[in-house]
């Protein structure tokens, strides 16, 4: 069964936000906020019947409207001309004061209040939906990437092997040619010595 939808409303930068949820971590959730703007005093549930209704045509979506004033919430609302006149603090002021807290005089539609909740449970599964592709897409990527590293490392590894085999082949064919070079100059230390001899003796 779909939970029931409340408005809850804040306001953070420029802007005042307000949403339909089923709970207040639900709309700090959707807002983003790090901190409980409920227990700091900064949001509250509202009860304006504007506010509730344009929620309610789009729940589980932010609406937004320029700090500080009265203009109607919606999806992408432009920058506040007036930044003098006040801030988020006041505008938090205004929405927990004596007119927002009064009871709605527009009768309940439960009817409309059924729809808005299954909205936005579509909403938030539609969101789902989005995230779990996201993820689904990053991690293809990581594992092209590892596959990519995997990879580039066998390369880098196999070339590796190479080198030192054609090394150890080079450095036995060195020492081979060093002790043919010593056998040599023994021979020839030998045979010179046996030639001077023989000269030596043919010279009386």
């Amino acid at each position: 069964m779909a939970r029931k939808l409340k408005t809850y409303q804040t306001s953070l930068g420029f802007f005042d936000l307000a949403i339909a949820t089923p709970s207040m971590k639900a709309a700090l959730e959707a807002w983003g906020a790090d901190s409980n703007l409920f227990h700091q005093g900064a949001a509250t549930e509202s009860d304006d019947p504007d506010i509730i209704a344009a929620t309610m045509a789009k729940p589980g979506v932010v609406l937004r409207r320029p700090v500080g004033t009265d203009r109607p919430f919606s999806e992408h609302a432009e920058l506040p001309t007036d930044l003098g006149g006040g801030g988020p603090t006041k505008a938090a002021r205004k929405s927990k004061g004596p007119k927002a807290k009064q009871p709605s005089s527009r009768p309940v539609d439960k009817a409309a209040e059924r729809k808005a909740a299954l909205a936005f449970e579509k909403e938030q599964k539609r969101r789902q939906l989005e995230q779990a592709k996201e993820e689904t897409a990053r991690q293809k990527d990581r594992e092209r990437r590892q596959q990519a590293v995997d990879k580039a490392q066998a390369a880098l590894d196999k070339a590796k092997q190479e080198h030192a085999k054609r090394a150890g082949a080079i450095q036995a064919e060195v020492e081979a040619l060093e002790k043919r070079s010593q056998a040599e100059e023994a021979r020839w230390d030998k045979e010179k010595e046996r030639l001077e001899a023989t000269l030596r003796r043919a010279r009386g």
